[in-house]
């Protein structure tokens, strides 16, 4: 059996919010497979589907940049090894001005920006300054620029989150959406846009837990039916409830404000990057032969 390390506990209970012993024993259960024993638990005790945007494991900003006349946008990741320097001010200016530049030349791919400058000093040579200056290594990780069908909306919640809306209509209504796809994180925007082997694999997960309860097969359905019902409602924006009023949806929301969602794109810090850490005590203990 595969060993079973409290980083792997760790991991499991930031996945499912429950308890260590369940999770150790999920993972004993598994065989020491991560996402195995998460749908173990999923099936025994209800936890429900880890967020990887919950996972934050980088440092760094988002910078945003929209045109005066809401037309063009660009939500940029730029990387650092601590939240010290993704507060400095410089490391803040980079970020914005990289922005910027997304939207005006439309590079690419990041090298291609990176290949650009900024007011007549090219981008590398800055980025190499501030690493030279601040000692720490930064990368620019990731860009989307957006050309608008009716007008842009950001929203930056802290320095963390970016996000950027594509709206038609109520521009206050556009600002309370933008807040809610940062708090909620929507996966998509709507049903169809689910990739359908992640609605297998939530069936499956649905089929095996209603079958645990005992219930007739045709109560089983319905109960599997329901859950990816509200599975989908909850991983796609428009199906979402707005943050401001659960009681409606945010399609509901928008059809009543007369309001028009054409795209979105958000940007979490560090999402899907994988960090090493240093279990200290853990290097000790094993060094003397100890299993911790």
């Amino acid at each position: 059996m595969a060993e079973i390390t409290a980083g792997m506990v760790k991991e499991l209970r930031e996945m499912t919010s429950l308890g260590m012993m369940e999770c150790k024993k999920a993972l004993e259960e598994a065989g020491g497979d991560l996402r195995k024993a998460e749908e173990l638990l999923r099936i025994k005790s209800g936890a429900k589907a880890s967020k990887a945007a919950a996972r934050v494991a980088a440092e760094g900003v988002i910078g945003c940049y929209v045109s005066a006349d809401g037309k063009q946008g660009a939500l940029i990741e730029v990387n650092c090894e601590t939240d010290f320097v993704a507060k400095n001010e410089e490391f803040l200016a980079f970020a914005k001005g990289l922005a910027e530049t997304v939207v005006k030349t439309n590079p690419a791919d990041v090298a291609a920006l990176t290949a650009g400058s900024i007011d007549g000093v090219g981008i590398e040579s800055r980025r190499q300054a501030l690493v030279q200056k601040i000692g720490e290594n930064i990368s620019i990780r990731r860009f989307r620029r957006m050309q608008a069908a009716g007008k842009l909306t950001q929203y930056l919640h802290g320095v963390k989150i970016g996000v950027l809306v594509d709206v038609e209509g109520d521009a206050e209504v556009a600002k309370d959406l933008a807040m809610h796809i940062a708090f909620a994180k929507p996966q998509c925007m709507s049903k169809d846009q689910v990739d359908p082997a992640v609605v297998e694999r939530e069936r499956e997960i649905l089929s095996a837990r209603a079958k645990e309860s005992g219930k007739p097969a045709e109560i089983v359905a319905k109960m599997v039916e329901g859950g990816i019902q509200k599975f989908l409602a909850d991983i796609t924006l428009l199906g979402q409830p707005f943050v401001k009023d659960d009681k409606l949806s945010i399609e509901k929301m928008l059809a009543a404000k007369k309001t028009k969602l054409t795209d979105y794109q958000f940007y979490v810090v560090g999402e899907g990057i994988e960090k090493k850490t240093t279990d200290f005590a853990a290097e000790v203990m094993a060094q003397a032969g100890l299993n911790r």
